[in-house]
């Protein structure tokens, strides 16, 4: 029986050729990223900004988007955000974010009974979530030294696995889909909220899983291939490697569809984020952490990029 390749086998793929135009605009949107998350801000979800979060579901016809708002405009309890949700599963429902109300966790309880005064039973309450300042400052400083400290344990890691070389690539890729990932939630305008750093993690140790793959067949590649020039070297390991990233990123992918589509709104953000991750991390293990060995200089190249002559293995 015939097996299905999504890449055929012996590849030649010239990867490195690209490196002075993709490098250059990795640096940059990376750069352009930071610049939004701080300059305009993702929508941080209630965990990291304090305040009650509700998923209604209206009990009949009359109750409608505008006038749970307007209903709940007229209880005086600062910013209060209405909107739409809906899904193949559980159908429209309606998610109310009320703000952080002065006066600490008793405040948002007062607000919350408000809440479920006014609307009464035109509506049934299917999710309530309630964080007081104190927690949400928390959540938000452990979730940034949970990620700090991730990459701190990879840069060890590679270090004592790999070169020094090695170690500091796979950092610099890693923080490059990390940033890539961040700026993604600033534009949609994705809720960033614990499950987002969640998706954070899985996103670092799935890019890095992918480096580290690459690095591997580059570093067998050096030890066997002495006089190959390092970018021809490099493509060499890449198309050794491509196949199985490629079946490995776009199997991931299909399962991270289905839950975007069936999983509900609950999750839509981390997926969607995943999503994105996996593709960028996959593109960063290519295009950013190889590159990066040249600029390293893990090997001076013999000759020049154009008219190499292929090397041989080099003697037991």
């Amino acid at each position: 029986m015939r097996r299905l390749r999504l890449i055929p086998d012996g590849t030649h793929f010239r990867f490195m050729w690209m490196r002075r135009i993709n490098f250059p605009v990795s640096v940059a949107l990376a750069i352009l990223s930071v610049v939004i998350f701080i300059g305009i801000g993702p929508q941080y979800g209630i965990d990291f900004r304090g305040g009650t979060l509700l998923e209604l579901k209206p009990t009949s016809e009359t109750t409608t988007l505008a006038s749970i708002r307007s209903t709940l405009e007229g209880l005086e309890l600062g910013d209060v955000q209405v909107q739409e949700v809906s899904d193949l599963t559980s159908g429209t429902n309606i998610l109310v974010r009320i703000q952080q109300q002065e006066g600490g966790d008793e405040a948002q309880q007062e607000a919350l009974v408000k809440v479920r005064e006014a609307l009464g039973d035109t509506v049934d309450f299917r999710r309530i979530e309630v964080v007081g300042p104190r927690v949400s400052g928390e959540l938000a400083y452990n979730g940034a030294m949970a990620l700090l400290l991730a990459m701190v344990g990879i840069l060890i890691y590679i270090w004592f696995r790999f070169e020094w070389q090695f170690a500091v690539g796979a950092i610099i890729c890693t923080a490059h889909d990390v940033l890539m990932t961040l700026g993604f939630f600033t534009v949609l305008q994705l809720e960033f909220n614990l499950s987002s750093i969640a998706a954070l993690l899985t996103i670092v140790g799935y890019s890095l899983n992918d480096t580290v793959v690459v690095y591997d067949r580059i570093r067998e590649n050096l030890r066997k291939f002495k006089k190959m020039p390092l970018t021809e070297l490099i493509d060499r390991s890449i198309n050794e490697t491509l196949a199985r990233t490629v079946t490995t990123s776009l199997t991931t992918i299909l399962a991270l569809v289905a839950l975007l589509i069936f999983g509900g709104s609950v999750i839509r953000s981390f997926v969607a984020s995943m999503i994105f991750g996996i593709v960028i991390g996959t593109y960063s293990s290519i295009f950013i952490a190889a590159p990066l060995l040249i600029f390293f200089k893990i090997r001076p190249a013999p000759s020049s990029d154009e008219g190499s002559e292929t090397a041989e293995p080099a003697e037991a």
